[in-house]
């Protein structure tokens, strides 16, 4: 055999394997996505409710979304971390100086704006120190929003559920996400939007409730649910344990979300998904930010391979976990392998052609016309198919012409994801972890932000170096007590702001 045989016979099984193990994946979320039951829900007042709201340059949104969270949730207490924000977020902040469930925890530079984890490390311990010694931190859940969100009303009530927190053993819990400009009228923004951006919203919307959504009911079987930035949910005390061992319950990659779910995996936790509620979040309506919101996904999960070797070693995680974790943290760097791969099959069959008699009318009567039906098969097929599934489960108003147009458009949006996977081995490459915050269209241009009287401000403070401590005992979810993790005094310490109007000092304070 020659070498060119042999190079072409490589390629071509380099090329299906990667194409069947695709399509085998899809067809195994598929069918779990499809047998999944709705659960009952149960009663939130069992349960202490804190909501971390994380806040750069959100002065265009914050409001609302506050306005919101307090008239849907009166037993949830919200926590706003203003991370150095210059558009004027305070001062939208400071509307809710007299309302005791709103509180605003301040990170000042040059320690601010280090990060997502960081500012929800703030808010943590500012909870933490908030609480009784007495409290039970099992019964303290704490969620993360992003400050564009609309969460279901019915959230706290889906939750308290038997099959999440309901359940002793279930640490942590992620709702469905799904796109606001989708969302039910009452909460949809009215905002003027094009053709194109509105297609990109759509297909947001159904890339999180079918493909995501199926991934999460497969991980729901294998024991390994991931966490998204948006819409997660967790006990205090299993944050407390993973503090106790590494300092902090979030940490520094990119994708901090899944990172913590790794975290609360190797800790003994149990982690699922709720389908059963829902937050909504702005979509991206240009492709530019959007790849570049990709960028830092991919890259976040080139950077949580470094905890692979002790998912693998992990006795507290089982091994069809250990098994979708692993697949999920080489799903980057198999999209960097079959990127040339693909490449390579297509300059060889454009090769073909120029050789073949004829040209491509010989090569399609010499069996050409075969490759077509293979790309449907194996190319088109698996990602048109979300749009008949997204039709069916979330968007039956859609007919099913649009819905088989939408799933196509999905085949040629994957290859923002494939473009962005790139990008992040770039910046991989060139050690670049920096990161700027999206912005959206209605926000205004940066401002220095008037100095008012805010309410109950906490200025958070760089944490000094806990001691770590012994791994906890298997399956454990609480810590050996609260003064064990409970910060120091000067974690977090009190303020003065002063208002420009009477030049009176206001003291702020952390509500007990």
């Amino acid at each position: 055999m020659s070498a060119e045989t042999q190079t072409l016979a490589l390629l071509n099984t380099a090329a299906f394997l990667l194409c069947v193990s695709f399509c085998a994946y899809v067809l195994s979320i598929l069918v779990f996505h499809l047998k999944t039951r709705r659960s009952r829900g149960g009663s939130p007042d069992g349960f202490d409710w804190h909501i971390i709201v994380p806040c750069r340059n959100e002065a265009s949104v914050i409001g609302d979304t506050l306005r919101r969270l307090l008239g849907d949730f009166p037993q949830v207490a919200v926590w706003c971390v203003d991370d150095a924000s210059d558009d004027g977020t305070l001062a939208e902040l400071a509307a809710f100086a007299d309302e005791p469930r709103v509180h605003v925890v301040r990170r000042q530079l040059p320690d601010a704006r280090q990060g997502k984890g960081a500012a929800l490390n703030a808010a943590w311990r500012c909870i933490e120190q908030s609480l009784p010694a007495g409290v039970d931190r099992s019964r303290v859940i704490v969620g993360v929003l992003d400050a564009d969100s609309r969460l279901d009303p019915q959230g706290p009530v889906a939750l308290s559920g038997r099959q999440y927190f309901g359940t002793a053993d279930v640490g942590a819990v992620q709702v469905e996400v799904r796109m606001l400009q989708c969302a039910p009228r009452r909460y949809a923004p009215a905002t003027e939007v094009s053709r194109w951006g509105r297609l990109l919203i759509r297909l947001q919307d159904m890339e999180f409730r079918a493909p995501i959504a199926a991934m999460q009911s497969l991980r729901r079987h294998t024991g390994s649910v991931a966490m998204g930035g948006n819409g997660q949910f967790t006990r205090l005390s299993l944050l407390n344990d993973i503090a106790a061992e590494h300092g902090t319950p979030w940490h520094g990659a990119l994708l901090e979300d899944f990172e913590l779910g790794l975290h609360i995996l190797l800790a003994g936790g149990r982690t699922e998904y709720c389908a059963e509620s829902w937050v909504a979040q702005e979509a991206l309506t240009r492709i530019g930010p959007l790849v570049r919101q990709r960028t830092r996904w991919a890259q976040g999960s080139m950077q949580c391979g470094r905890y692979l070797g002790r998912v693998l070693r992990s006795p507290r995680i089982r091994n069809s976990a250990t098994l979708e974790i692993a697949h999920f943290l080489a799903a980057p760097w198999t999209q960097l392998l079959g990127t040339p791969i693909y490449a390579a099959c297509l300059a060889v069959m454009i090769w073909y052609v120029d050789r073949t008699a004829g040209g491509l009318a010989g090569w399609w009567d010499g069996g050409g016309w075969g490759v077509p039906p293979l790309v449907l098969v194996f190319g088109v097929g698996p990602f048109a198919l979300w749009g008949i599934v997204y039709r069916v489960r979330c968007e039956p108003q859609l007919s099913v012409g649009k819905a088989l147009l939408l799933g196509v458009c999905h085949w040629l949006y994957s290859y923002a994801q494939s473009l962005a996977v790139w990008l992040a081995f770039a910046r991989m490459v060139t050690a670049r972890t920096d990161w700027q915050k999206t912005a959206r269209a209605a926000d205004p241009k940066p401002q220095p932000a008037p100095v008012r009287a805010v309410g109950r401000v906490a200025v958070a403070v760089p944490a000094q170096p806990q001691a770590r401590r012994a791994h906890p005992a298997r399956g454990s979810s609480r810590v050996a007590g609260p003064r064990s993790i409970r910060p120091p005094r000067h974690l977090v310490h009190l303020t003065h702001l002063t208002t420009p109007t009477t030049d009176r000092p206001t003291t702020a304070h952390v509500r007990k």
